[in-house]
């Protein structure tokens, strides 16, 4: 099969279609046929070799690249219970000292990885799923907001930042939405009360003014980081950050950080909220597998609105 791999060259690192024998299911895996990849900042971050730099996985010839797929059963290992070959799934390939990962023509993976695909959603939408709306859905509940509270996310119109938003307002927050000015319309369209520019100078005295005495809490999805971030939120709220950094929990404020865990149960119940309208899915543009070295440099250059998807 061919799989996207990094490699490193000198003091830096190249993208390679590297061809690699076909992976067979063990026991208790699931072998997908990929038939959709999202492309996420962690990606860019692993194939530029940043990840390994700061001790998450170890240095290696060749790491596989790829977190998110949409695809269809194609093998089972023994002891798999609740799919059958044929079955369309979607699923997080969350390891990072792999050989092979999402960007390839197959992945193993284990059941909490996977959750059956939207019904009448496109792969290609349905692969924007999994890594950024389990971060979200992780995100608000370790902020532990009741119905009525009050939530700043930042980075709105982002890919994480705009599930945040919609998944928040489902649990009855109220939010305040910061992003791009041209985005206003857009994160208002999910349901948020207020909006904030990016970019305003005084961000704590904005969303202040906005909701007197501050917000109960925060999701930096937009990971600005505590100093830009914590005097938006009241004294004992909770800031909840996806960075690598936690911010000091000034004023008694509760910090924390989300980095996205499997879990096939909340990804199951997030496919079916896809499949029901109840999440906004973009696609920035498609691109061939083999031309996967042009979607991580369109990634890099920025500006994008939904996410760029592989397409095997």
């Amino acid at each position: 099969m061919r799989a996207l791999v990094s490699r490193p060259v000198g003091d830096g690192h190249v993208l390679e279609l590297a061809e690699l024998p076909r992976p067979e299911p063990g026991p208790g895996q699931v072998r997908v046929r990929i038939r959709a990849a999202a492309v996420n900042p962690v990606d860019a971050a692993t194939a530029s070799g940043a990840l390994a730099a700061i001790g998450f996985h170890p240095r290696r010839d060749a790491v596989g690249l790829g977190w998110d797929l949409a695809g269809t059963v194609d093998a089972l290992g023994s002891g798999v219970a609740g799919y059958a070959v044929g079955d369309d799934v979607i699923g997080i390939q969350h390891l990072l000292d792999v050989s092979s990962g999402a960007h390839a023509d197959y992945a193993l993976l284990d059941p909490v990885q996977v959750a059956p695909a939207p019904a009448g959603v496109d792969p290609v939408a349905a692969a924007t799923i999994p890594l950024n709306a389990l971060t979200a859905e992780q995100a608000l509940d370790r902020a532990g907001l009741a119905p009525g509270q009050t939530l700043l996310a930042t980075g709105a119109a982002g890919a994480v930042g705009a599930f945040a938003v919609e998944l928040a307002v489902r649990r009855g927050l109220r939010v305040v939405a910061l992003a791009g000015a041209s985005d206003e319309a857009f994160v208002r369209g999910l349901g948020a009360e207020w909006f904030v520019p990016r970019g305003t100078e005084h961000l704590a005295a904005a969303v202040r003014a906005l909701v007197p005495g501050g917000v109960d809490g925060a999701v930096d999805a937009a990971v600005l980081g505590g100093t830009a971030v914590l005097g938006a939120v009241r004294d004992r709220g909770v800031f909840v950050t996806l960075g690598a950094v936690p911010a000091a929990p000034l004023r008694g404020i509760d910090t924390g950080i989300v980095l996205v865990a499997a879990d096939a149960e909340r990804l199951a119940a997030l496919s079916r909220l896809a499949a029901a309208g109840g999440l906004t899915l973009r696609v920035a543009a498609t691109y061939p597998l083999a031309d996967a070295a042009k979607a991580y440099e369109r990634l890099g250059a920025g500006g994008l609105r939904g996410r760029l998807v592989l397409v095997p």
